[in-house]
C-alpha cells in the first residue's frame, strides 16, 4: 500500500492538460497523460438490447463500428473506448468478456488498418447489496470474476464506480447531514475501497492490464444531481462542493492500492487526484450535457488528460448516431487542447477554462487547480480517512469563505447560512477517529441495510 505524504507536482501551476508526471501506456500504442489529451467516448445500448447475448452483441457492434469511423472520417488520431457495463454486463460475466472481446478485436483492426491509437475500458458494474455483504457471497464473487473475465478477453483498463457507504450517505444526505456524510463517505467509502481496490488491482496485474481508477459519482455526483435543481431539491451548492471534496479523500484509496490511472471520467475530484499522485485522469463537463447538467462545464478540461462525454445511449440525431455525434464532439475539443499544447500556449488556455467557470459556483471552484491542490495537501496532512475526509471539507469550506468574504465568490443568502453551519458542524467534530466512528455507529444505526461488518468494523448495529 503506497502511502502519499508529498503532492506529486510542487505547485499548482505545474499541471495542466495531456501532461501527467506518470503517463500510463495501454491498449495499441496508446500512451494517456504523455502530451495529449485524448477523448474517451462512454456509451449505452437502448432498453431491450440486452435481452440476449446475441442482441446486446448486435447493438454494442453497431455503437462501436459508428463511432470508430466517424473518428477515421475526420481524423482523430487517438481515442479510449469505455465499457461500462449495464447490469447484465456484469452479473453474467462472460456477456461481458464477449462485449470486451469483440471491442477489443475492432479496434486492433483500425489501430493496423488506419494507425488509430486506441484502448478499451471495462468498467464493471457494483451490483453489491449491503444486506447481502459487501466483503464476501455470490454479487462480490460474480463481480470480481467479471473484472477478470473482461481483463482476459481484451479490456486494457479496469475501473469501477464503487458505492461503499451508499446505505449511510442516502440517509444523511436527504437530511443535509455533514457529519453523516464524512462517516459514510470518507469512512465507510474510503474501508470498502481499500478492500476492493486491492482486488481489482490483483486482478489487474496477474492479467497484464491497468488498473484504471474509481470516482465518487455514487455520492459527490448525487449531490451534485440534485444541486443542479434537476430534482424537487434544495439541495445547497456549498453542501455538494463540500461534498466533492470529501470524495477526493476516498477516491485516492484505489492509488493507494494500486491503481495507475487514468480514473473514472465522472471522478470531478480528479484535479485533486491528479495533484496528489501525478496520474492521469479522465475528466467531463460541457460534452457531457447529455448524460447530466452541472455548474461547471469547462474547468473539468483544465488538466484533463482524457476527455468524456459521462454517456449517450445510442439512437439517431440530425448528425448521425450518437456515438457518431459525441465522438466528433469530443475529437475537436480535444484538438483543441492539443493546438494549444503543441504551440506552446497550453496554460493560456487553461486559465481560459479555469476563468470561465471559477466563480461561477462553489463546485466549480473546488475543481479550480489552485484549490484542488490546497485541498490535496490537506489531505496528504493525515493518514487516517476520517481525519483526511475531514481535513478535506475543513479547507475546502475555508478557501469558499475566503473567497465569498473577498467578493469574488457570490453566495446567495441561502448559500451563505449552509456555508456557516457546514463550518460549524466542522468545528464542533472531535479529533480522535476512535470517538467518530463510535459516535456514529450509534447514531446511524436505525439506517436500513447498515451492517458495520460489510466494513470491518466492531460494534454497532449487526
Amino acid at each position: 500500500m503506497v502511502v502519499f505524504r508529498t503532492m506529486a507536482y510542487p505547485s499548482a501551476d505545474e499541471m495542466v492538460f495531456g501532461r501527467a508526471l506518470k503517463p500510463v501506456k495501454c491498449g495499441f500504442d496508446l500512451a494517456i497523460g504523455s502530451g495529449f489529451v485524448i477523448p474517451e467516448l462512454k456509451y449505452a445500448p437502448r432498453p431491450g438490447t440486452e435481452s440476449s447475448l446475441e442482441s446486446i452483441l448486435e447493438e454494442y457492434r453497431r455503437i462501436t463500428t459508428d463511432a470508430l469511423k466517424r473518428a477515421v472520417a475526420i481524423g482523430i488520431p487517438m481515442l479510449v473506448l469505455e465499457l461500462e457495463h449495464v447490469y447484465q454486463l456484469s452479473h453474467n460475466p462472460e456477456w461481458g468478456a464477449a462485449v470486451a472481446r469483440m471491442t477489443a478485436e475492432m479496434l486492433e483492426e483500425y489501430h493496423s488498418k488506419y494507425g488509430l491509437k486506441c484502448a478499451l475500458r471495462a468498467t464493471i458494474a457494483d451490483f453489491r447489496r449491503p444486506a447481502n455483504g459487501l466483503r464476501d457471497g455470490e454479487d462480490l464473487n460474480t463481480m470480481l470474476q467479471a473484472f477478470d473475465r473482461s481483463a482476459a478477453e481484451g479490456a486494457h483498463i479496469l475501473s469501477i464506480e464503487s458505492t461503499g457507504g451508499k446505505e449511510v450517505f442516502n440517509h444523511c444526505l436527504t437530511r443535509q447531514d455533514l457529519r453523516g456524510i464524512l462517516f459514510a463517505v470518507g469512512v465507510l467509502g474510503s474501508l470498502d475501497m481499500q478492500f476492493l481496490w486491492s482486488k481489482i488491482v490483483e486482478i489487474a496485474d496477474r492479467r497484464g492490464v491497468i488498473p484504471g481508477g474509481d470516482t465518487d459519482c455514487a455520492h459527490a455526483n448525487s449531490a451534485m444531481f440534485m444541486a443542479a435543481g434537476l430534482l424537487d431539491t434544495e439541495m445547497p451548492h456549498v453542501f455538494a462542493a463540500l461534498i466533492r471534496a470529501i470524495g477526493a479523500a476516498r477516491s485516492l484509496v484505489a492509488f493507494e492500492q494500486g491503481a495507475k490511472g487514468p480514473d473514472k471520467d465522472c471522478g470531478y475530484e480528479g484535479p485533486v487526484i491528479k495533484a496528489i499522485t501525478g496520474s492521469p485522469i479522465s475528466m467531463e463537463g460541457k460534452s457531457c450535457a447529455c448524460a447530466h447538467s452541472s455548474m461547471c462545464g469547462n474547468i473539468p478540461a483544465a488538466v484533463c488528460d482524457l476527455w468524456s462525454n459521462e454517456a449517450v445511449q445510442y439512437g439517431e440525431m440530425f448528425g448521425g448516431t450518437t456515438p457518431q455525434v459525441f465522438m466528433e464532439i469530443l475529437g475537436y475539443d480535444a484538438a483543441q487542447m492539443n493546438a494549444a499544447l503543441q504551440m506552446g500556449v497550453e496554460t493560456i488556455l487553461r486559465d481560459v477554462f479555469v476563468a470561465s467557470d471559477k466563480y461561477r459556483d462553489p463546485q466549480a471552484f473546488v475543481l479550480a487547480p489552485d484549490v484542488a491542490y490546497e485541498i490535496g495537501k490537506a489531505i496528504i496532512s493525515h493518514e487516517d480517512y476520517y481525519l483526511r475526509a475531514k481535513a478535506a471539507a475543513v479547507k475546502a469550506a475555508e478557501l469558499i469563505n475566503q473567497a465569498n468574504s473577498s467578493g469574488s465568490l457570490a453566495l446567495t443568502r441561502f448559500e451563505r447560512r449552509v456555508l456557516d453551519e457546514c463550518i460549524d458542524c466542522l468545528n464542533s467534530l472531535p479529533d480522535d477517529p476512535d470517538q467518530f466512528t463510535s459516535e456514529c455507529l450509534k447514531e446511524y444505526a436505525c439506517v436500513e441495510d447498515f451492517r458495520p461488518h460489510n466494513y470491518d468494523i466492531a460494534g454497532g448495529a449487526s
